[in-house]
């Protein structure tokens, strides 16, 4: 089907496929594809081997903010797809983590760190035809987006996505743990004071719940031509 220029917004709580989903549709209708958390997850990859975060998971927020004025992160284009980059280093494995995952939110609160990875996704999205999944891509990083979608999902569903995508990348880890980070994480960026998670007024809901990717593509596909035509 012919889908024209347009910037899908896609939002929601963690492990709702929203990546999964994002780069489905980038791949089906040649977009290009940005994951926000990726790069938020990167940064705070950089603050956890710089020593800026304690094990109590405070955050040195000043070195960090400085350290972000020559920070390089980017995303870049392989044979595979698109990946994150410290510099020249690739790392879509380590931001993965379940140390990462636990200090993000921590870290993506921090206006500072919200206007650095705001500003970069910015420059990305400015030519169009773009996917972006995150937390807040259609309220505050493409509030005038053309489709906007909010994805949820059960919460017992959601650890079990987690913690399936984390044992095939060979990390251990157990079901409570999970749930308890997800539910951790959706809490802080819900009530967080910058750019809180939250679902825009003009923004559609998926609830994927019980649905497949295949499902989620069909769903997507008769919602560009309700509003698009063929």
């Amino acid at each position: 089907m012919h889908v024209p220029d347009i910037i899908i917004a896609i939002d929601g709580y963690s492990s709702t496929g929203k990546s999964s989903f994002a780069k489905l549709i980038a791949k089906e209708f040649s977009f290009l594809y940005l994951d926000s958390g990726a790069m938020y997850r990167a940064v705070t990859l950089f603050a956890m081997r710089n020593g800026m975060i304690s094990e109590e998971g405070a955050v040195d927020t000043g070195s960090l903010n400085d350290a972000l004025q020559s920070l390089d992160i980017h995303f870049g284009k392989g044979a595979d797809g698109w990946h994150t980059f410290i510099g020249e280093e690739c790392v879509d494995q380590d931001i993965r983590t379940i140390g990462v995952s636990s200090n993000v939110s921590p870290v993506a609160v921090i206006p500072e760190v919200r206007r650095y990875v705001d500003t970069k996704l910015v420059e990305y999205g400015r030519a169009g035809r773009v996917v972006m999944d995150g937390r807040d891509i259609g309220t505050t990083v493409f509030p005038n987006a053309d489709i906007k979608i909010f994805m949820v999902a059960d919460d017992n569903v959601r650890a079990e996505r987690r913690l399936k995508e984390m044992r095939a990348s060979g990390q251990e880890a157990d079901f409570a743990t999970v749930l308890a980070n997800l539910k951790s994480r959706d809490y802080i960026d819900s009530h967080r004071e910058t750019s809180p998670l939250r679902q825009a007024e003009d923004a559609v809901v998926l609830d994927n719940t019980d649905m497949t990717l295949e499902d989620q593509m069909e769903w997507i596909k008769a919602l560009i031509k309700s509003r698009y035509g063929e």
